[in-house]
């Protein structure tokens, strides 16, 4: 009984934990709740009558805080390969209790529904373990980041795939066929390296949602094997805002999820050439940069992946009070897929303290683009790139980007003309409004905020 109510009310505040996370006036809350529900949770299975091996519990908790901490310390840059390390475990721990499950249950047991879901945990905590640690290692750059393909890959990966469903479903006619469960994990397993595999760096925040809403269905399956209402509750949670968040970045990038999942997108482009030649970039200093800030009345800040990379988020919001203190109004355009997670560029400028009413959705901050005086780019690339709404040939034409191109200055902080994650030219680079201020972002940041500080 003990178990089953705090079961209830950590299923409430699972439920109030993701509404809560919908704002930032009450995420904080939100986290809060998160955190008691799976505290609540996990001393509610504890106290169930049907638990014993404490000591193996017990030995189980202190090494997953010995491998937790250091995770919890990593720097911010370094958060999205963690949160795809995190759902690897997730997913892992999913499959390891199916696995144990199938052949722990009798015969009888295993009647074609419990079967069905332990074949479904099994093989979508598979897919999404490897799939996750490929995107960890992606992320991580020790593979690269690039679209890794060959001739026939989508043939071949479906057929894995279709090979898996198909052992699985002969499982569910023949439960006592273990050869076929064997080969249910197997392919799983290598389907989930296959999948991401051919996923380029510019489609990682769409995957790294979508395997969260794997881990989630694992989780709902593993509830249904292990009876366990809140299990389904919260993997019901975790799969459906997984499924929805990435629908929502799929629309960001007007692309469907079969061209993220299969379209090897990220295949670096040749740069362009003009008629007349190679073309020509305007490079300019931080002092001249500066001059041109103190004359502007309205500046919009687009933060990118390259600031993160940098750490130059403290530096922006130096810069930010320097600007506002001068009168100046800045604000904040935020693309939905930039960096290498949902909501990297807010959880970054939320930790330089900058208030989120700055922070603007790309929606909304498009129509102002004209009015702006400068925008400040700094290590964006893909978001912006005008080729997204002007060249049919190029691989992002129909894209929805922020339109930096419409206002009447933009200073484009990078390392240098590189392509971004999606291997396209970016034309913004060419045009007549723009300067080009090259370096790492903290110290362009910095030399700018410096130059301002001056008069």
């Amino acid at each position: 009984m003990i178990t089953q109510l705090t079961y209830i009310v950590a299923g409430a505040l699972f439920i109030m934990s993701l509404r809560w996370m919908n704002s930032p006036v009450t995420a904080r809350k939100g986290v809060y709740s998160g955190i008691a529900a799976m505290v609540l949770a996990v001393g509610g299975t504890l106290l169930s009558p049907s638990v014993d091996h404490y000591i193996a519990i017990a030995i189980a908790m202190v090494l997953g805080v010995i491998v937790g901490v250091p995770l919890a310390a990593v720097p911010i840059t370094a958060v999205p390969q963690r949160t795809a390390l995190s759902h690897a475990f997730g997913a892992l721990a999913a499959a390891l209790v199916g696995i144990g499950k199938f052949f722990v249950f009798s015969r009888a047991e295993l009647t074609p529904f419990v079967t069905g879901a332990i074949v479904f945990e099994v093989l979508l905590g598979s897919v999404t373990f490897t799939g996750s640690i490929i995107a960890a290692l992606k992320l991580q750059e020790i593979i690269s980041g690039r679209p890794i393909t060959y001739p026939g890959q989508n043939f071949v990966n479906l057929s894995v795939l279709a090979g898996a469903i198909l052992c699985g479903i002969w499982l569910v006619i023949d439960p006592t066929q273990s050869w076929a469960f064997i080969a249910v994990v197997a392919l799983a397993l290598l389907f989930g390296i296959m999948l991401v595999l051919p996923i380029g760096g510019a489609d990682m925040p769409t995957v790294i949602s979508l395997l969260n809403a794997y881990a989630g269905l694992a989780a709902v399956a593993m509830g249904f094997v292990l009876s366990n209402h809140l299990l389904i509750i919260a993997g019901a949670l975790d799969g459906a805002s997984g499924l929805i968040l990435s629908v929502i970045m799929c629309k960001a990038m007007n692309r469907s999820f079969t061209n993220v999942l299969f379209g090897a997108f990220g295949q670096t482009q040749k740069a362009a050439v003009s008629e007349a030649g190679e073309k020509v970039h305007r490079e300019v200093s931080a002092e001249d940069a500066a001059e041109y800030l103190k004359e502007a009345q309205k500046v919009v800040i687009v933060p990118g992946y390259g600031m993160a990379v940098a750490q130059a988020q403290h530096k922006v919001r130096e810069l930010f009070d320097l600007l506002t203190k001068r009168g100046i109004d800045v604000k904040f355009a935020i693309h939905p897929v930039a960096g290498r997670m949902p909501g990297h560029m807010n959880v970054l400028l939320a930790e330089a303290d900058i208030p989120y009413d700055n922070l603007i959705e790309m929606d909304e901050i498009n129509p102002e683009m004209p009015q702006v005086d400068i925008v400040i780019v700094i290590g964006a690339n893909d978001v912006v790139n005008p080729a997204a709404k002007t060249n049919p040939g190029s691989p992002i034409f129909g894209m929805p980007v922020i339109e930096v191109d419409k206002a009447k200055q933009i200073i484009f902080m990078k390392r240098g003309l590189a392509t971004g994650f999606a291997g396209v030219e970016n034309e913004l680079f060419y045009n007549p409004k723009t300067m080009m201020l090259f370096g790492s972002a903290k110290e362009t940041v910095g030399h700018l905020a410096a130059e301002l500080k001056k008069s």
